[in-house]
């Protein structure tokens, strides 16, 4: 049997931000948390949609045409090949993401190894 994830305990494992985690996988899928403070980079997927669920603050994800805001609880799907900033204005945000295995995270298709969250 495996054990559950505590979500708390893996964020507190690191420092990092923009530096995500791997916290488990489902159907070659990666599961990851993100510390996210400030700008990321503009980059877009060409192979796949990009989810962010936002734990905890406030997490803007600049968009070429608007921004959409997410708080905690809230959870937005940024579509394949759509050019995108996630922000983080206000603080630290914790962020909850899942893409295909080995999906670079800033959209370029560069190998990457993610660390997993200890």
């Amino acid at each position: 049997m495996i054990d559950p994830v505590n979500l708390p305990a893996k964020f507190d494992s690191f420092a990092e931000h923009w530096a995500p985690r791997i916290v488990g996988s489902y159907n070659g899928n990666d599961i990851r948390i993100i510390k996210a403070e400030g700008e990321f980079v503009w980059h877009s997927h060409a192979d796949t949609d990009d989810l962010f669920l936002v734990l905890d603050g406030t997490l803007d994800i600049e968009l070429r045409d608007g921004t959409v805001t997410l708080g905690p609880g809230d959870l937005y799907v940024v579509p394949r090949g759509v050019e995108h900033r996630p922000v983080a204005r206000h603080g630290e945000v914790r962020i909850l993401n899942m893409e295909p295995k080995g999906t670079h995270n800033v959209g370029d298709g560069s190998p990457q190894r993610m660390p997993v969250a200890a």
